[in-house]
């Protein structure tokens, strides 16, 4: 067992210790479709240097101290595993994480395959369970969680002192089957309650259509995540759409988590003239590899970026590189900020270790990491666009005052049901407002708020966000890609 011990402590420290460029044309499945991380800083001591024996040494003392003389039986496995937990946890970045034979086999399913669960990208931020984005159309966005949200419970209960993974666990479930999320939200005091029907999370990457403005065909290329066949998708599509003779082009990564390198480096190969480079890695000793296009000339038309807070990773090297690279304009909102990259390494019976091993850098060579992109055209949708779901566990009626006032508000003045606030405060107007909807839509007209006032809000409020014509950004992105020149 020693022999066993020594030599894994050997494999993992090589592991750590290795400094070459391997492997970064594919990035780990951007922490596992459920990013603020930092770069590992090498440590600083005043004390005479140690050799990697005598620190292995002192570890192996230490393990052969638990193993013979605790007061209780301990499995060997389990020291082991603390032993490489902890190692990847002293390096305080949420992006690294050691998981088990058991937890690695329930994340073998990569970005190119579908699974179960409520669709949404996470990672731990400052301790919480924090959402990037959820998947376009996926059970978690259409129930209205939203990139921020922090997941602080999972069916009451609270997961305080998991690790990303083994809460990611607890959210992943059966299709069909139905998840109570508490969400901690910025700006909503109380912790909301969504309930999320789990379902198979597709795994179509790549959407497209085209559309009419001022004449103009313009096409729309919407990239949910970047798979491993999302580069081939995305060529076919914008073949496709070339072939309909567009005069314009949005490609929108709103809401899109990141993933494979090699998939946004064969997209930006088709629409980045060369000359610059439009992605840079660095390593810890600042060798820099730049990845260049050969296209020779831009295309005929005209390209808008599309983005906003839940663009995270790849998408943000999309994004970077149409901006610095391109001279393509960005519409929308600022990108989240996640700038590192990462590799999962097999350990060899099953583990792994998925480790923060460079960052990367825009054309320009910014470090966008905790700071994002901002667009060139700031926009922000209608405010019932970041409307909280509402939770109604008794009738919201008048002169009562809460965060699930405000969002009903907020709400009904989208619908055209104005109630002449948004405060919270349930006054008169609030009271006639809610009794017009309640007309208009043959329920019952108490002017409270009940479950199924509740429930056709909502419903309502889905159908307007789905309407594209709602959609400011992007039909903000349409008029720029149809009247700006190449």
């Amino acid at each position: 067992m020693k022999r066993k011990v020594v030599a894994l402590l050997m494999v993992l420290s090589l592991v750590i210790g290795a400094g070459g460029m391997y492997g970064w044309m594919k990035w780990s499945q951007n922490d596992q479709s459920i990013g603020n991380a930092g770069t590992v800083n090498e440590l600083k001591s005043t004390k005479a240097p140690v050799s990697q024996d005598e620190e292995f040494a002192k570890l192996q003392k230490t393990y052969q101290l638990i193993s013979s003389r605790y007061y209780q039986k301990v499995s060997s496995d389990k020291l082991l595993e603390g032993a490489i937990d902890g190692m990847v946890k002293t390096l305080k970045d949420p992006y690294s994480v050691y998981m088990d034979e058991d937890t690695a086999s329930q994340f073998t399913q990569s970005l190119d395959s579908s699974f179960e669960g409520i669709g949404t990208e996470v990672s731990m931020v400052d301790g919480k369970v924090t959402v990037i984005a959820p998947f376009k159309d996926s059970p978690a966005e259409r129930s209205g969680v939203k990139p921020n949200d922090q997941i602080v419970s999972v069916d009451g209960k609270s997961l305080e002192g998991l690790d990303l993974y083994k809460a990611v666990l607890k959210i992943r479930g059966k299709k069909g089957s139905t998840v109570t999320l508490g969400i901690k939200r910025k700006g909503v005091n109380d912790t909301l309650k969504i309930d999320v029907k789990r379902d198979t999370i597709p795994i179509e990457t790549v959407y497209s259509n085209v559309q009419k403005v001022a004449g103009k065909k313009v096409g729309v290329l919407n990239i949910t995540s970047f798979s491993e066949d999302t580069g081939s998708d995305f060529k076919k599509k914008l073949s496709d759409l070339e072939g309909q003779d567009i005069q314009g082009l949005v490609i929108d990564v709103r809401g899109n988590p990141g993933g494979y390198l090699d998939a946004v480096d064969s997209m930006l190969k088709e629409i980045i003239p060369e000359g610059k480079p439009f992605v840079q890695i660095e390593d810890r000793k600042g060798n820099k590899q730049r990845y260049v296009s050969e296209l020779k000339e831009k295309k005929d038309y005209p390209i808008v970026g599309l983005v906003d807070g839940g663009s995270a990773s790849a998408s943000e090297i999309m994004a970077g590189a149409l901006k610095e690279a391109g001279g393509y304009p960005l519409v929308g909102e600022k990108t989240f900020g996640k700038g590192t990259v990462q590799q999962t390494i097999d350990l060899g019976d099953g583990s792994n270790v998925k480790l923060t091993l460079a960052k990367w850098l825009t054309p320009d060579g910014n470090w966008i990491h905790k700071k994002g992109i901002k667009p060139n055209y700031a926009v922000k949708q209608p405010a019932y666009f970041y409307s909280s779901p509402l939770s109604i566990e008794k009738p919201l009626a008048y002169d009562m005052n809460s965060e699930q006032v405000k969002t009903a508000q907020k709400m009904l003045k989208g619908l055209g049901f104005d109630p002449g606030r948004s405060d919270g405060y349930f006054d008169e107007k609030t009271e006639t407002a809610v009794t017009a909807f309640q007309k208009a839509n043959k329920l019952t007209p108490s002017g409270k708020i009940d479950q199924k006032t509740a429930g056709e809000i909502e419903s309502k409020i889905i159908t307007q966000i789905r309407n594209k014509k709602n959609d400011l950004q992007l039909q903000t992105a349409l008029e720029i890609a149809a009247n700006k020149k190449k």
